[in-house]
């Protein structure tokens, strides 16, 4: 559901507005879900590495008839090593910055993944979450924007807005992560940065991993769990904010507080998944506040739901779901939120005969 969020009357604040503000629902949290652990935060990292060794064993080990199975495992657990990392990029890992830069520049590297190109482009997402021509993650382009592109590109946006959606992060991935043109001063240092630290270890890692296991050891042992791990990233984040009735605002109708609550979508996820991805489909909290850590997103959920439940907007995966999205949430639309290619076609078809 989406709504229009007025102030609960017992939860004011002040009373000049009728607007919630972010901070009115981040006070209604306990002060503990945003807390670091230390134990908790390492462990999960010591209990990841298990994991993907674990997965990379059984890629080793396992006759050729299972392998589909240990790429879903090992892609699935590298999907954890995002999640460290995203962590990190939001300060949430650990107290000491050069701690959560470290970390988070280590779990992002076997992703072949910068880590500063992605933390500065994300921190805009979650700035202007579901805004219109700002935000960075599966904004609709306008019927009008999509026409003006070339051929090529309108294909290309078919696909990923499609049935081939599980390739739109490999896209934003290898477009917008490397470019340190987007950025000016000590944030386009970071991303160089970043983006020389992969390119020195794809220089060592790939050669060394192609010389000991010839090229089927490449796509076996990187490229198709790297696959899966995208898999992941492209329905986690498409499913994140992106459903027919959750509307994208235009700057001067866009509320932070609506965007943020009711325009961010918990979905729940087989247990097996969100043990591996420690739970980052509990994604209202961390839109609320990118501070809560990924192990106490259950608890803050939690409050939420006793306090806001009428305003989230909760699911479970299914392929009904992604074929939903994948069949309706093609165009922006002020009204409808979203316009299919077929509606969109139809449009112009009407459009030419009057």
């Amino acid at each position: 559901m989406t709504a229009s969020i007025a102030r609960p009357q017992e939860k004011a604040s002040s009373q000049e507005s009728d607007r919630l503000r972010l901070k009115d629902i981040i006070n209604t949290l306990p002060r503990e879900v945003f807390l670091k652990d230390r134990r908790k935060a390492w462990t999960t990292v010591f209990v990841n590495v298990l994991l993907v060794a674990l997965g990379y064993w059984g890629l080793a080990m396992a006759p050729w008839y299972l392998l589909p199975v240990v790429w879903v495992f090992t892609g699935t657990a590298l999907t954890g090593f995002f999640v460290i990392g995203h962590d990190c990029g939001h300060r949430s890992f650990a107290n000491r910055r050069w701690v959560n830069d470290l970390v988070g520049h280590l779990a992002f590297l076997p992703l072949i993944y910068p880590f500063h190109g992605w933390r500065h482009g994300h921190n805009i997402h979650h700035k202007h979450t579901n805004k219109i021509g700002v935000d960075t993650a599966w904004e609709p382009w306008s019927p009008e924007g999509y026409a003006n592109e070339s051929g090529f590109v309108r294909f290309f946006y078919r696909l990923i807005r499609g049935r081939f959606w599980w390739i739109g992060s490999i896209a934003h991935w290898a477009i917008v992560n490397f470019n340190w043109k987007r950025y000016e001063g000590k944030q386009s240092e970071q991303v160089k940065f970043s983006t020389f630290v992969i390119i020195g270890f794809s220089a060592i890692a790939f050669p060394l991993l192609f010389a000991f296991t010839g090229f089927w050891g490449v796509v076996k042992f990187w490229f198709v769990p790297w696959l899966v791990y995208h898999f992941w990233m492209s329905t986690f984040t498409i499913v994140h904010h992106t459903v027919p009735d959750i509307q994208f605002k235009e700057v001067p109708e866009w509320d932070e507080a609506e965007a943020q609550l009711s325009g961010t979508v918990h979905c729940d996820y087989p247990a097996w998944v969100e043990f591996l991805c420690h739970d980052i489909n509990v994604h209202v909290p961390h839109h609320l506040s990118a501070s809560i850590p990924s192990y106490n997103l259950r608890k803050a959920h939690q409050f939420l739901r006793e306090n806001w439940g009428e305003y989230l907007y909760e699911t479970k995966f299914t392929w009904s779901l992604m074929k939903e999205i994948t069949d309706k949430c093609h165009l922006y639309h002020p009204t409808e939120c979203y316009m299919s290619f077929k509606e969109n076609r139809d449009r112009q078809a009407l459009t030419k005969t009057i």
